[in-house]
Order: C-alpha cells, then sequence, then structure tokens
C-alpha cells in the first residue's frame, strides 16, 4: 500500500527548484548557447556578463569556465543591516519587490524571477534567499567576499526568523493572526510541520468549544421547555 504523501514541498524539492533561479556569471572562456527545455541560453563572451541558471552555473564553476558573481544582499555589509533589521522588529523584513507585471503578460513568480542575479536589490531578501546562499557557499564559496562571516550572518538571520515563526506560534494559540509577509521557501518547507500541528489543535480545540456550547444551549432549552410545563401545571391545579 503506497504511503500518502506530505503536503506541501519538502525541504529537498525546494533546493531542486532553487537551482532554476537566474545568478550573473563571468565566463573565462567563449561557450555557445546551449538549447534547453525551458529555451536556449546566451551565449557567453568573456568578459562579458551574462545570467544563467543556478544549476547551470555551478557546473560551469566546477568546470572553470566561468566565476559566479554573487548577488548585492550576499554580502557581509547587507547581511549584517538585513538581520539589524530583522532583530530591531517582530515583522519579517520585506521582501525583494515583485517586478511590474503588465496586464498581457504572465506574472511570473520565484524561481522563475531575477532575484538572485548581480542587479538586484542589496537590503532585501529573495524568497530562496536561504537556498541560495547556502549553495554559493558550498559551491563558489572562493567567489564570495569573507565567506565565513557570510555564513555566519546567514545563520544568525536563520535563527532570528525561526524565532518570529515560534513566536507567531503563541499568537495563533491566543487567537489571533500572524503577519508572514516575507518568509522564506525553506523556512516555509521547515516550519510547515510544527504550525500545521498547532493550527490542527487550535481547530480541535475550536470544534469542541463548539460542541460544548450546542450541548450547553440544548441543556438550557430543556430548562425553559420543563419550567413551562411546570407553570402550566400549576395554572390548572388553580
Amino acid at each position: 500500500m503506497a504511503l500518502p504523501f506530505p503536503s506541501g514541498l519538502s525541504p529537498p524539492e525546494v533546493s531542486f527548484l532553487c537551482e532554476m533561479e537566474l545568478v550573473t556569471v563571468i565566463p573565462r572562456q567563449r561557450l555557445e548557447g546551449l538549447q534547453l527545455l525551458g529555451g536556449s541560453t546566451p551565449p557567453l563572451n568573456p568578459p562579458y556578463r551574462t545570467s544563467l541558471p543556478l544549476w547551470l552555473a555551478l557546473l560551469l564553476k566546477r568546470q572553470r569556465r566561468a566565476n559566479i558573481l554573487p548577488p548585492p544582499w550576499l554580502s557581509p555589509l547587507s547581511l549584517d543591516a538585513i538581520l539589524q533589521l530583522e532583530t530591531s522588529s517582530p515583522q519579517f523584513s520585506d521582501p525583494q519587490p515583485l517586478p511590474y507585471a503588465s496586464s498581457t503578460s504572465i506574472p511570473a513568480s520565484p524561481p522563475f524571477l531575477p532575484s538572485a542575479t548581480a542587479d538586484v536589490a542589496s537590503d532585501a531578501l529573495p524568497y530562496h534567499w536561504l537556498e541560495i546562499g547556502e549553495t554559493l557557499l558550498e559551491g563558489a564559496s572562493d567567489d564570495i567576499s569573507e565567506p565565513d562571516t557570510v555564513r555566519r550572518l546567514m545563520r544568525d538571520l536563520r535563527e532570528v526568523r525561526l524565532a518570529k515563526m515560534r513566536a507567531g506560534i503563541d499568537v495563533l494559540e491566543g487567537g489571533r493572526e500572524i503577519k508572514m509577509n516575507g518568509v522564506g521557501a525553506m523556512e516555509v518547507a521547515e516550519g510547515r510541520a510544527f504550525i500545521g500541528q498547532v493550527v490542527d489543535g487550535l481547530r480541535k480545540i475550536g470544534a469542541g468549544k463548539e460542541t460544548s456550547r450546542r450541548e450547553r444551549k440544548a441543556e438550557e432549552r430543556e430548562a425553559r421547555v420543563g419550567r413551562a410545563g411546570d407553570e402550566d401545571e400549576d395554572e390548572m391545579d388553580i
């Protein structure tokens, strides 16, 4: 018997989708474009920059055919500023703005957005910030300025944002709502389990309260009917 699949994407699946994110590369040799399922890639002409999917950029990096230019937000200065913003506010920091979509175009969403190229904003994290950062630190750490500092800041950011998600559970238990704007894909995948358990528990508690309320109303209605019957009997005796 096949086991049921869990709802939502798992962390490995999120990491796999992240490899479709576009990053900026600086080619070291001339290469023709490739015909892929999603379309053709631009040709590589040193020293001109170009944008490629993350998986292809890592492949060229391992073959020493290109260097990867990290996104502006993956720098010690930017990460430290974002960390200060995260620690000073109970809300998550604002995500990277979405590009303007006209009424005739199909709106795109991550990972099909240029959120990790060299020309994106440096003061906001993209949807796949955690996966992109860890992947680049593992496969192209020599292209990143102060990789040890970047790794430490990313770890601190992850802990601070995870603490905010846990604090949001207390808000949910109090019957209030929580604003989750700016939460990343990996954070959603990792937090889905315990947040789902809390929501299910609250739903069961709410159902129990509703059942108790209905039973209490039924008892009160029966009591009123009983009292009315006693009054009618008293009037007949008189």
